[in-house]
């Protein structure tokens, strides 16, 4: 049985604790929280032998394989450097550091450690996305031009919501790291290419939330635009890329890929549904594939069905003892990802498009 151990206990109770339950193999064994309260609530509802206030007492926990950080990504480093010593297989949420300086100690310390260190870019897994991936490689669109995604949620733009990290620029917050992050991962994985370019401008609309009887400076930005160009690879050539997030605008929930290529183009939405058209066609062909399970009351916003597909090849590597899953996001991925987030940053500070290294 792989022992699984939680840090956090917002997105890891609601999604992952649910999936990794579900797997035939694993048992989820302690679960730390900065909240005893949610902490000990966890670990009742799944069974977990041990809750704590303490996260070390997570990581250090003998019975424990796998360290899974679901924490503000201010803490991400610390917690991974610390799971990694003890020898703890990791799944680290995203973004996966606080910049790239952060992620490339956290990348050398998992080589060192010789154990299974991922970034938990889950959409990959959706079985839609696979069969996209599939179809690109195969020539079905040609080569890639451009790249748009549409993402739209509307729950942050009531201003009676509190304040709380995700509102602060110093723990991390922000639609940038939460949103794009998951983006620019699925850009690079899907043109097997990396972002040579950005240009990003980043908004905060709702600028102070209730906090403590009172309010509280909102410090970072509900809506993150970019525009992009992509490195040449075998899929793309000359490619570019607009995104357009928002945590505020209504009415609903919207999360849309567009894929165009000199023969064709793909759509996938949120839930991992697959579009087609050829050159010439008046419109989008369905394309039959399984959209998989989503987590019984948790909003099915699409990443809860690519966990709930990610989670099984978790556990299955770790108890064959491989430390590479097929599609999965690793370390040197996630510092990919950081390495677009900050030149995004400072393309938002300074009013210029940022050029990456190759």
């Amino acid at each position: 049985m792989v022992g699984v151990g939680f840090i956090g206990t917002g997105f890891a109770r609601k999604v992952q604790m649910p999936a990794f339950a579900a797997c035939d193999g694993a048992r989820i064994v302690s679960v730390a929280s900065g909240s005893l309260a949610n902490a000990r609530s966890a670990a009742e509802a799944f069974g977990a032998e041990r809750f704590t206030g303490d996260w070390r007492e997570t990581v250090e926990h003998p019975d424990v394989d796998l360290i899974c950080i679901t924490t503000p990504p201010v803490l991400h480093r610390e917690m991974t450097l610390a799971a990694l010593e003890h020898g703890k297989h990791v799944l680290c949420e995203k973004p996966m550091a606080m910049n790239a300086v952060e992620a490339e100690e956290m990348c050398y310390a998992a080589e060192r450690a010789g154990v299974l260190a991922l970034v938990d870019f889950e959409l990959r897994f959706q079985p839609g996305r696979q069969r996209a991936y599939m179809m690109i490689r195969e020539g079905e669109i040609g080569k890639v031009r451009h790249v748009k995604w549409n993402f739209r949620a509307p729950q942050r733009g009531s201003s009676d919501l509190p304040w709380n990290w995700w509102s602060d620029i110093e723990q991390g917050g922000g639609a940038l790291g939460a949103i794009n992050s998951h983006i620019i991962d699925s850009f690079h994985w899907f043109l097997d290419s990396e972002v040579s370019s950005v240009f990003c401008q980043l908004q905060s609309h709702v600028k102070k939330r209730p906090f403590e009887g009172g309010f509280r400076e909102v410090t970072t930005d509900d809506e993150a635009n970019m525009i992009l160009r992509f490195a040449d690879s075998e899929l793309c050539s000359d490619a570019t890329g607009i995104v357009s997030v928002s945590m505020i605008e209504q009415p609903e929930y919207v999360s849309r890929l567009e894929i165009f290529g000199t023969e064709g183009a793909i759509r996938i939405d949120h839930r991992g549904d697959l579009f087609v058209a050829g050159n010439g066609e008046a419109g989008w062909s369905e394309i039959d594939v399984g959209i998989g399970e989503s987590v019984p009351g948790y909003p099915d916003t699409g990443f809860p069905r690519g966990f709930m597909e990610f989670a099984p090849r978790i556990v299955e590597a770790i108890r064959s003892g491989n430390h590479v899953i097929e599609f999965a996001a690793t370390f040197e991925d996630g510092l990919k990802v950081q390495r677009v987030q900050d030149a995004a940053r400072e393309s938002n500070a300074t009013g210029s498009r940022k050029l990456l290294s190759a």
